[in-house]
């Protein structure tokens, strides 16, 4: 029997709800994230040609438009895990209890890792998301010495162009900003004990282990994509809890399996799992 929501859990639930159906949209636009590498590339060749020149620009500015776009996104989901995480460690009751009482609100916080790994993956496999924003911000600058205003201009002022650079200078963006908005929550709740935290996270590592390497578990999944639900979840808790934690997720003290993490990750097929291995080293 599902415990009934709190109206505050409600509200919790339908502020991720929302953050989360913008999610989808987020991937395929990064999946389908071609760049202006060839536009780039004859502009830079020729530099003399102002029609190259333009060309160049007018592919990169809709590029950067969605990078813009992106970049909020993750603003949003960093607020929607923050209420999560308050939601499920709040006192009176203990982290698995929370798990349980609040299973839709574990189940959002599951989806944001889910997202967050699929989008680092499509990222990291990306080079043409950096080319195509330094190549914005060069064209910029040399624009401002020579005194040309451009009409994109006002698309991407020179603050947010510089917490985008960091944002895209990451190896994993997404990931990196939970992190710190995860480690940030912990700092800010002097009260709340941090094994609180930590145990939230390390209880639904375990969980997905368990349904990873149980058989009766692995055959109910009929599908892979439930699989790989499952697989980014865990490595997406375990470096949550290895940013938060004292001594983090390998330690003989942490309270993460990790080598039977690692052992059931390695039983999957390799093209699956690569990224995920990737982002635990």
């Amino acid at each position: 029997s599902y415990a009934q929501p709190t109206e505050a859990e409600t509200a919790v639930w339908n502020q991720v709800s929302a953050v989360l159906e913008e999610a989808h949209g987020i991937l395929a636009e990064l999946q389908s994230y071609n760049g202006a590498g060839q536009e780039i590339r004859e502009a830079i060749q020729n530099p003399g040609d102002l029609q190259l020149q333009e060309k160049a620009w007018n592919a990169v500015c809709p590029l950067v438009a969605k990078l813009k776009r992106f970049y909020e996104f993750s603003l949003r989901l960093e607020n929607a895990l923050r209420s999560l995480l308050e939601a499920l460690t709040s006192p009176p009751y203990a982290p698995m209890q929370h798990l349980e009482r609040e299973q839709a609100l574990a189940k959002q916080f599951a989806e944001i890792l889910h997202f967050t790994l699929s989008f680092d993956e499509l990222k990291m496999t990306n080079p043409a998301i950096q080319n195509d924003f330094s190549y914005y911000r060069r064209t910029i600058s040399r624009n401002r010495l020579n005194n040309q205003q451009l009409e994109a201009e006002n698309e991407v002022n020179n603050e947010m162009a510089n917490r985008m650079s960091l944002f895209y200078a990451e190896a994993t963006p997404m990931l990196k900003t939970l992190s710190n908005a995860t480690t940030k929550f912990v700092s800010e709740n002097k009260t709340l004990p941090i094994e609180d935290t930590t145990d939230c996270l390390s209880t639904m590592a375990c969980v997905c282990r368990v349904m990873l390497e149980t058989p009766e578990y692995r055959c109910r999944f009929t599908n892979t994509d439930t699989v790989l639900f499952c697989m980014r979840v865990m490595v997406g808790v375990i470096i949550l809890y290895d940013h938060v934690h004292p001594v983090g997720a390998f330690a003989k003290t942490s309270k993460i399996d990790m080598k039977g993490c690692i052992k059931v990750l390695k039983e999957q097929p390799s093209n699956s799992v690569e990224g995920l291995l990737n982002a635990l080293r």
